[in-house]
């Protein structure tokens, strides 16, 4: 079992919720409200437990979220040695930076900023999630003040093994090879082909323009499930932890940033845009198995970060459900 931090001033009033009003409302309506917060109450820390601690500082790569000085959500994958990822104590992680300075993710950090951060580990399927806020930054590493820590569920997650391509260190040949505004030509090809990616998500307080929360999700399939339609994408939605984390952001903030990573080139395809909740019985979900429910991303702008990442990975089986 973990151990539980000291009780402290810094920790928040237990009679507080986890989840904002946007989750709140989509627990409501699909029955889960009362039974999520009881469990959400127990699972959802504002501290890492020992067993995150350890599970992050063996990470070769992690999802991060950040917003923009325009407010727009990005999402990318940040990678390191093991042990670049380190968490002091319990409610502290250290973060070094041996991503692109081109990156919008990396050039949207400042100290104060909100950021949303998801440790995933490829081969065994476990994946936990992080909200905080920067407390420190220089050029070469942050530190990031814990306000949420949980754990996912593996669905949806396909087995991968890393091998490495080139010093994780080694941020020379990263670059932006592509900016558009429209989802055409190899762009297209590599959504079409995917089989994940990470969706970064934020709200704001009601009462000031200060971002409040950002988040970072991994959303998986079988090959082929984003379908692109002209400049938007339809992206089913699957019965999972009725946690709401991404969905209920979109409903007070329609605003979203996603990441396709390719893995056989090590490029990231990263896209902000807007979003739109979808029903179960929505046309665009027509014929879409086990969906509960989805969304549709509307591009704004997006870019191709070349070489983003210092190693390859060989997919072993078909996503777990």
């Amino acid at each position: 079992m973990p151990k539980t931090p000291p009780q402290t001033a810094e920790q928040p009033d237990p009679g507080h919720s986890p989840f904002h009003a946007g989750e709140q409302a989509l627990q409501r309506a699909n029955g889960s409200r009362d039974r999520i917060e009881m469990f959400g109450r127990r699972a959802i820390r504002p501290y890492l437990p020992d067993q995150h601690r350890a599970f992050f500082a063996q990470l070769p790569f992690v999802a991060v979220a950040a917003v923009d000085s325009d407010g727009r959500p990005w999402a990318s994958l940040f990678p390191g040695p093991p042990g670049f990822v380190h968490a002091p104590d319990a409610y502290h992680l250290d973060l070094a930076l041996h991503g692109a300075a081109a990156d919008p993710v990396r050039q949207a950090l400042h100290p104060g900023a909100a950021i949303g951060l998801l440790g995933i580990e490829m081969h065994s399927r476990r994946r936990n999630r992080l909200n905080g806020r920067i407390k420190s930054l220089n050029a070469k590493q942050l530190r990031l003040r814990v306000d949420q820590s949980f754990g996912n569920c593996p669905k949806y997650i396909r087995h991968r093994q890393l091998s490495p391509s080139r010093p994780t260190t080694d941020r020379r040949t990263a670059r932006v090879s592509a900016r558009f505004t429209q989802l055409d030509g190899a762009v297209r090809d590599q959504i079409a082909a995917a089989d994940v990616f990470f969706v970064a998500s934020a709200i704001k307080a009601q009462d000031n323009p200060v971002i409040q929360g950002v988040d970072v999700s991994h959303r998986g399939g079988p090959v082929g499930f984003v379908t692109i339609n002209g400049n938007s994408l339809i992206i089913p939605d699957y019965r999972g932890n009725n946690y709401f984390n991404t969905l209920g952001n979109f409903l007070l903030n329609p605003r979203a940033g996603l990441v396709f990573p390719d893995f056989d080139s090590g490029a990231l395809l990263q896209l902000t845009g807007r979003t739109a909740l979808l029903t179960q019985d929505s046309p665009e979900l027509h014929g879409v198995d086990d969906a509960v429910g989805g969304w549709r991303f509307t591009l704004d702008e997006g870019l191709r970060l070349q070489d983003a990442l210092p190693f390859r990975t060989t997919a072993q089986t078909q996503t777990d459900q």
